[in-house]
């Protein structure tokens, strides 16, 4: 098992288009094969700033996810709706 933590930021007074965009990718992820589990939290000080924190069953699931098409269509809705772009770190229990 892996966990794949992503953070993002929203542009400003785009709070409400990004959860309807965020939210259909992250249904989305949860019908694939290998998505164990996710959740969504927000920056306590920073409500713009949003982490998911998904677990896969390995890399190799993770990986055929990101680079399908569903998922590249679904970012490049989300993509203009970011003031930076997305950061990706892949986590494992130590």
């Amino acid at each position: 098992m892996i966990y794949v933590l992503i953070e993002r930021e929203i542009a400003e007074d785009l709070e409400a288009t990004y959860e309807e965009a965020a939210r259909r990718l992250l249904t989305n992820a949860y019908q694939t094969d290998g998505f164990v589990d996710g959740h969504t939290y927000t920056e306590l000080d920073n409500p713009r700033r949003r982490f998911t924190l998904s677990q896969w069953k390995s890399v190799l699931h993770w990986q055929q996810w990101y680079s399908s098409e569903q998922r590249r269509e679904q970012m490049a809705q989300l993509t203009p709706m970011l003031a930076h772009e997305e950061r990706i770190t892949i986590l494992q229990r130590a």
